[in-house]
């Protein structure tokens, strides 16, 4: 295996494993650094993740929730509480690797976010967690 491929399956299971302690978070409001070693303890994908990139986007995503969820509402065409959590998870965590990681490219971003989509999520919420990305992308990465 080549670093720089390990390197990106690294950054992929810390995405994962963010979305499921956003999930947790979001559905039981536990304290924070319960979720945090619950995941990293019971995950099997903790073991081969970036656990710095991991920590980073959780309690990233978890402090700048309120400005995170503004911005995603004004390109939404459903209120915020419609959304299936798993998706709600998965927006959070692209909207704040969009604004706080620019070294990400939008699209390397977006393209996650819908591979967990399709993995976590229901039926058709890849979808929208595309168009949702895709309309928002711009506005948060004029640039690129």
């Amino acid at each position: 295996m080549r670093p720089d491929s390990r390197g990106r399956s690294a950054r992929r299971l810390s995405r994962l494993l963010s979305v499921q302690a956003l999930y947790q978070w979001l559905l039981a409001q536990q304290p924070l650094g319960e979720i945090e070693a619950f995941v990293v303890t019971e995950s099997e994908e903790g073991k081969g993740a970036d656990m710095e990139y991991f920590k980073d986007c959780f309690f990233g995503a978890v402090t700048h929730v309120e400005s995170l969820r503004q911005s995603v509402t004004k390109v939404m065409d459903r209120p915020l509480v419609e959304l299936s959590p798993v998706e709600h998870a998965i927006l959070l965590l692209s909207v704040y690797e969009l604004c706080h990681h620019p070294e990400v490219p939008y699209r390397v971003v977006i393209n996650e976010a819908i591979e967990l989509a399709k993995s976590l999520g229901g039926n058709e919420g890849h979808r929208y967690v595309n168009g949702v990305l895709d309309r928002l992308a711009p506005e948060l990465r004029p640039h690129g």
